[in-house]
């Protein structure tokens, strides 16, 4: 799904797509940096990013903006769910070593990555596209 269905959105919705829209691609701060033991999963989310830069090239002509939104460690049901997974009953354990690799030392909320979102579909972003935006309180440093 990370690839395959990223292609083919692109192959499909972009010919049906008004002059001057835009395209905003989940992908990962996976996709920049290689995570022990999510070989699969990081090289799907690399390639994420280059289906977005090519097709930022492909779209441009027609006023077509294509980037992605990286997020990091976000706080949600299914963090939760991989922490306690991870060791049961020793959960908030499991979040504060994820933690110490977060430089702003907390995950970030989905309200934050959708704020992301919003501004790259906004007119606001009209002169954006190819870019990588990573929403991960500088996970991605190290």
């Amino acid at each position: 799904v990370n690839v395959k269905g990223v292609w083919l959105g692109m192959k499909h919705v972009l010919p049906r797509m008004n002059d001057g829209g835009s395209v905003i691609i989940t992908s990962s701060v996976a996709g920049l940096i290689g995570i022990s033991g999510m070989t699969a999963y990081n090289a799907s989310k690399h390639a994420t990013i280059g289906i977005m830069r090519a097709t930022a090239q492909e779209a441009a002509p027609r006023k077509i903006r294509v980037n992605t939104v990286n997020p990091g460690t976000v706080d949600n049901r299914m963090m939760r769910s991989l922490e306690e997974g991870m060791a049961p009953g020793h959960a908030e354990a499991i979040k504060a070593e994820f933690i110490k690799g977060i430089p702003l030392g907390r995950y970030v909320q989905p309200e934050e990555v959708a704020n992301v979102v919003l501004y790259l579909a906004s007119d606001d972003s009209q002169f954006i596209t190819a870019t990588i935006n990573v929403v991960d309180g500088g996970m991605a440093a190290y």
